[in-house]
């Protein structure tokens, strides 16, 4: 299963994506499949892998082209800002700002999970999510599956973007990846993929929460944490 430095070599490389099987995987296979995946972030590559509910592109949040990748394999319109992923909450501290003495109560008790959340940017950063930094925000989550998240330990914050062209449900087998294998640079195969919920999205600022879609956490599940919360009027 290990890598062909050739097919890191973008022009090199043969044309059909590396493909990774994760099922059944034991611990040095496992281990040797996250090492493929940095790799192939670390050289600009977009890579595919499972996210909770269905499959993912994932590329360097700070590489531009890798970002605008993405974007092109998903049909983005231009100016749409991609989601990162992180590893934990303690990496929002360098790349946003703290915005409601309220935030840290949710990321304790939804992160990793099915919780996203807008937030504004920290001045300065050397990204391009895909709306030249207009928006002065990014949405952000910590997932919950334990391929990506070990991704995530071995690297920055990752752009993250479902493998579904816009607008189109989620891809939960990989048999109807949109793409030609050829596009990016790596597979990961977790087989059919369970369907489920998207995930819950807040847009905090200092002075409220909001919320902008009802997914896999409820009104309810939020009010616990965040007794003000209100459902978004849709």
């Amino acid at each position: 299963m290990g890598v062909i430095d050739s097919q890191v070599q973008g022009s090199d490389r043969n044309l059909m994506a590396e493909r990774v099987l994760l099922n059944g995987a034991g611990d040095s296979e496992f281990n040797e499949a996250v090492n493929t995946a940095v790799r192939y972030i670390n050289a600009g590559e977009v890579i595919v892998v499972a996210a909770e509910f269905g499959y993912i592109y994932l590329a360097d949040a700070f590489d531009k082209d890798a970002v605008k990748a993405v974007h092109i394999l998903r049909g983005d319109q231009s100016g749409v800002a991609a989601q990162v992923f992180i590893k934990d909450v303690k990496v929002l501290t360098g790349i946003v700002n703290k915005s409601n003495i309220n935030q840290d109560q949710l990321f304790a008790k939804f992160w990793p999970g099915l919780l996203s959340v807008t937030l504004n940017c920290q001045p300065g950063l050397s990204w391009d999510l895909g709306d030249g930094q207009r928006l002065g925000k990014v949405n952000v989550r910590v997932p919950n599956r334990k391929f990506l998240n070990h991704i995530l330990q071995s690297t920055g914050p990752l752009v993250a973007g479902s493998v579904a062209l816009t607008g189109k449900s989620v891809v939960t087998d990989l048999a109807k990846l949109p793409i030609y294998e050829s596009d990016v640079g790596a597979i990961f195969d977790e087989g059919v993929l369970a369907e489920g919920p998207a995930s819950t999205w807040l847009e905090i600022s200092e002075n409220e929460i909001t919320v902008k879609r009802v997914g896999a956490i409820s009104i309810e599940q939020l009010q616990v944490v965040i007794p003000s919360i209100s459902a978004p009027n849709l």
